[in-house]
C-alpha cells in the first residue's frame, strides 16, 4: 500500500523546515475515534480517579466492601469528607453503595474499575 503525503510548510524554526502528514494514519485514527460523548465520560471518569483522596479510596475498596466509618478510619480521614468523595465516585459509576439495615456498604461499581487501577498502577511501577 502506497502511503498518501500531504507536505506542509513550516516556518517554526524548532522543528524541521517541512512535516509530512501520513494521511492513511490519520485516516486510520479518525475512523477509530470514540464518539465526543464517550470521550468526555472517560475523561471525567479518569479526572476523578485524579484526585489522591479518591483514589486511595477505590484502591481501598479493590478488597471488598467498606462502610463510610470503615474508609475514613483506614484512610485517616473526617467521616463528612469520605462522604463526599464517595458521593463523586458513585456520579461517575466508580463505586457503588449496598444497604444492610442502617448500613451503607461502598464497593467498587464493576471489574472494569478494578481492571483499570491494577493496569494503571502497572504501568507507573514501570
Amino acid at each position: 500500500m502506497v502511503t498518501r503525503r500531504a507536505q506542509v510548510e513550516d516556518s517554526n524554526d524548532d522543528h524541521c523546515p517541512v512535516r509530512i502528514v501520513h494521511l492513511d494514519r490519520v485516516d486510520r485514527a479518525r475512523k477509530r475515534a470514540i464518539a465526543d460523548e464517550e470521550v468526555e465520560q472517560v475523561s471525567s471518569s479518569l479526572k476523578t480517579l485524579g484526585d489522591p483522596t479518591r483514589l486511595r479510596i477505590v484502591m481501598a475498596l479493590q478488597h471488598g466492601e467498606m462502610c463510610v466509618c470503615d474508609l475514613a478510619a483506614a484512610l485517616n480521614l473526617s467521616e463528612s469528607a469520605t462522604s463526599h468523595q464517595l458521593r463523586r465516585l458513585r456520579e461517575r459509576a466508580l463505586v457503588k453503595p449496598r444497604r444492610d439495615g442502617q448500613v451503607i456498604y461502598y464497593s467498587l461499581d464493576d471489574e472494569h474499575v478494578a481492571q483499570l487501577l491494577d493496569l494503571a498502577l502497572t504501568h507507573a511501577r514501570e
